[in-house]
């Protein structure tokens, strides 16, 4: 299968696609990548957690901190082209959420 950049497609004002056929473009695409990279992390998460061996335990570190950063670059990439919106929190939602996990670690039994 061959990619083709449907970059030009895309309507500035919303970040949507043009396309209307069952092809998939740009935005379908990377989506479905970091999709990928996400259900990927998951897996290398519990190899992680359950490898005895050292070198295996760096390895595997390794190969997961590489998919993060691709998912943060993925991320970068939806979000500069408007595909992957974020509203501004205001700072009392912020400071709301920060007390709300600081009172759950208090639950935690080790500190």
């Amino acid at each position: 299968m061959q990619f083709q950049s449907n970059a030009d497609t895309s309507q500035k004002s919303t970040g949507l696609p043009k396309v209307k056929g069952p092809q998939m473009n740009d935005r379908d695409f990377i989506n479905d990548i970091l999709s990928t990279e996400k259900y990927i992390s998951y897996g290398y998460n519990a190899a992680v957690n359950e490898a005895s061996n050292p070198q295996l335990f760096q390895t595997q570190m390794q190969l997961l901190n590489e998919i993060h950063q691709a998912q943060h670059q993925l991320f970068d990439l939806m979000h500069q082209k408007g595909w992957y919106k974020l509203e501004a929190a205001p700072a009392g939602k912020i400071a709301q959420k920060a007390q709300q996990f600081a009172n759950y670690r208090t639950q935690f039994p080790y500190q």
